[in-house]
C-alpha cells in the first residue's frame, strides 16, 4: 500500500540517517516535524500518515479498542510499511540501512512491529509510548538496533508494566534498551524528547 508523506533530504542525503516520522491516532505527517529538527537537524526527514483510517481519524492499524491491538492487521501494515520504506530508499536515494523511526503511540506500535518481525531493520528506534506489539513471534536478531522507549508512570492507554514487558522483550533480542520514564500519562513532555536527542546522539549520532 502506499502512504502520503512528506520527504526532506538532508544535504548529504546518502550518509545522513533519515528519521522515519509515525505519527499517534488522528495524527498527520505534519505532527512529529518539529521534534526531527529538534533530534537531528542534519537528517533526511519521511514523516508518513497512517493510511488505515479509523472513523476520521489517520492510523498505521487496526484496533479493537483503545489499547487492544488488532495483531493480524498489525502484522500487514508492518510488513507493508517495511517494503515501502525499502523501496523508496532506492526511489529518494537515502539508505535504507540508516533509518530510525521516531514513533508516538500507534506510530511507535508499528514500529515495534516491524522490530518484532525482522533482523535489525533499523539504525535505531524511538518509541514513545509504545505497547508490545506480539507475544507469540520468535524474536529476530536486533542486536545491533537499540532502542529508547519512553513511557509514563500513569499512562492509561500503557501501564508501566507493559512497558517494562516491551523492554525485557527486545533485550531478549539482543538490544540495548533504554526505558526513560515521566509522569505526563500518555502525553509527550519536553524532558522526554530531550532525553531522547540525548539517547540518540549517543546511541545513534
Amino acid at each position: 500500500m502506499s502512504y502520503e508523506y512528506i520527504y526532506q533530504p538532508a544535504k548529504q542525503q546518502a550518509e545522513a540517517n533519515t528519521l522515519l516520522l509515525l505519527h499517534g491516532t488522528g495524527g498527520t505527517e505534519h505532527d512529529l516535524l518539529e521534534i526531527a529538527q529538534f533530534i537531528d537537524p542534519n537528517a533526511n526527514v519521511l514523516s508518513l500518515r497512517g493510511n488505515e483510517p479509523e472513523r476520521h481519524m489517520n492510523r498505521f492499524f487496526k484496533r479493537h479498542g483503545e489499547g487492544n491491538l488488532d495483531i493480524e492487521n498489525l502484522k500487514y501494515h508492518a510488513k507493508d510499511l517495511y517494503n515501502f520504506i525499502e523501496a523508496l530508499a532506492w526511489e529518494k536515494g537515502f539508505n535504507p540501512a540508516n533509518v530510525v523511526p521516531i514513533g508516538y503511540s500507534n506510530g511507535a506500535n508499528i514500529a515495534g512491529g516491524i522490530l518484532y518481525l525482522y533482523d535489525n531493520p533499523f539504525k535505531g528506534a524511538i518509541l514513545l509510548h509504545p505497547m508490545v506489539p506480539f507475544r507469540d513471534e520468535e524474536m529476530p536478531n536486533l542486536s545491533h538496533t537499540p532502542v529508547f522507549i519512553g513511557a509514563g508512570t500513569n499512562d492509561p492507554i500503557c501501564a508501566p508494566s507493559e512497558s517494562e514487558e516491551l523492554k525485557t522483550s527486545l533485550q531478549s533480542a539482543g538490544s540495548p534498551v533504554t526505558l526513560h520514564w515521566e509522569d505526563y500519562g500518555h502525553s509527550l513532555s519536553m524532558s522526554e524528547l530531550q532525553a531522547a536527542k540525548g539517547w540518540y546522539a549517543t546511541a545513534v549520532g
